[in-house]
């Protein structure tokens, strides 16, 4: 009896084994076929094509594939979708506004800008831009000037005070007579008494200086000759330093300089009457060589002058005039100051004459007669610099801030021998005001 219950246990456990077995084998089998069924039916036409894109990835890995049409930059993540239209987006939004103002059309085009050499200038204070115009400069090693400037800690920091540095950078606009080239090439002109060159690189002091323009209009710019004459235009082109007063040809140096600060232009014209020969040392630019501007004969600086009244709010002529050593004005300083105001200036500033000068009125218009030196030699002399104030309506206001040039260095003068110079000014400009702030106004 125990006998027939064992094995008919037997014979239930083999049939529920193989029942158990058959149930899976065919559950498993259905879930295959179920399962490709739907593969086969999603990846359709399009993905089964991705098929040899993937491949050829693969193989570019190995270095026998083409490499595939966007790779990912080196050390960079693939660009989620909608990131090249998100960077055009910051792109619009960071790009610089466009130029507003009657000026506009000319600052939104470079290349007429540069044809026409005008330049775009930022202003501390709106409508209105601040102008200063110092004297003659000196970077020739070989004059004590230049050599106390390299043998300072600081250099050219050393050698201007810094109330009057802050004065010169914090201009909108800095203009300074560059009396000499910069060139390693030349040679001296035979027999003139002085011939000054400075080192190609020290014109990178003027950007120290806070200088946004020169003038190459005076009677030493030509000292080495004409290779060094015109490796001094290309020297400060490079340097990012326009320049004024001198050209490749009369065309060119006879041109104006101008500015757009505030939506205001101001044309910057310059011009030599030194030297007083036919034949000077200093060559005049001509219709087909180069040179300075001179206007011995005022014919052409008057026609330059009419031209940048014509295409400007306000002009500006810095002239190289009168007689060295002497606040005396010469007759050619009073005969053509009268012509130069009818032409169109608004502003006359002199240089040349290593010392001060008067200031006067002139047919209603300022004429600053000398500035006399700033940085040139190693001589105690009094100088200063001229600020102006322009805004739309003119000249809002012109300014002589005192100053001494003195052991090869310029400083800002006060007190006693601030109102010394201001005394000395006053006595020799009859019917000018100078306010104890060294304002400047008509009597």
């Amino acid at each position: 009896m125990k006998r027939r219950r064992r094995k008919k246990h037997l014979l239930n456990l083999m049939f529920s084994f193989w029942v158990t077995l058959t149930g899976v084998l065919l559950l498993g089998m259905s879930a295959f076929f179920i399962y490709h069924a739907v593969m086969g039916d999603s990846r359709g036409p399009d993905n089964a094509q991705e098929e040899p894109a993937l491949e050829n990835l693969a193989s570019q890995e190995d270095g026998t594939g083409e490499a595939p049409e966007e790779a990912v930059p080196p050390g960079g993540d693939a660009k989620p979708e909608g990131a090249e239209q998100e960077v055009q987006g910051i792109g619009e939004t960071e790009q610089e506004e466009e130029p507003k103002g009657k000026y506009a059309d000319i600052l939104a085009d470079a290349a007429y800008m540069q044809e026409n050499r005008i330049y775009a200038k930022e202003t501390a204070e709106e409508g209105k831009v601040t102008l200063a115009f110092a004297g003659d400069i000196l970077f020739d090693p070989g004059y004590s000037i230049m050599a106390k400037i390299l043998q300072r800690a600081n250099g050219i920091h050393d050698s201007i005070s810094e109330d009057l540095m802050s004065e010169m950078q914090n201009a909108d606009i800095f203009m300074v007579n560059n009396e000499f080239p910069y060139s390693d090439r030349g040679t001296p002109t035979p027999e003139k008494q002085f011939t000054f060159r400075a080192k190609p690189e020290y014109a990178e002091l003027l950007h120290e200086m806070g200088a946004d323009i020169v003038s190459l209009a005076n009677n030493h710019a030509y000292d080495y000759g004409e290779e060094a004459f015109l490796d001094t235009m290309d020297i400060l082109e490079n340097t990012g330093i326009p320049f004024v007063g001198a050209g490749h040809n009369l065309e060119e140096a006879s041109a104006p300089v101008y500015f757009i600060a505030a939506d205001i232009k101001i044309a910057v014209v310059s011009a030599t009457q030194i030297e007083r020969l036919d034949n000077p040392d200093t060559k005049g630019a001509t219709e087909t060589t180069p040179g300075v501007f001179r206007c011995w004969n005022p014919d052409n600086l008057l026609e330059s002058v009419r031209v940048a009244k014509e295409n400007s709010d306000f002009v500006i002529v810095y002239i190289h005039w009168g007689t060295e050593s002497t606040d005396v004005l010469d007759w050619a300083q009073l005969d053509q100051a009268p012509k130069i105001a009818e032409a169109g200036a608004d502003l006359i500033i002199g240089d040349h004459s290593h010392c001060l000068q008067p200031v006067q009125y002139v047919k209603g218009v300022p004429v600053v007669y000398s500035l006399g030196n700033f940085l040139f030699n190693s001589r105690q002399l009094d100088t200063c610099l001229v600020k102006a104030v322009v805004s739309e309506n003119g000249l809002e206001s012109l300014q002589f801030l005192p100053a001494i040039q003195k052991n090869c260095s310029t400083a800002m003068l006060y007190g006693e021998e601030k109102e010394r110079v201001l005394a000395y000014m006053r006595s020799i400009s009859p019917n000018v005001v100078f306010d104890q702030e060294g304002y400047i106004s008509q009597h």
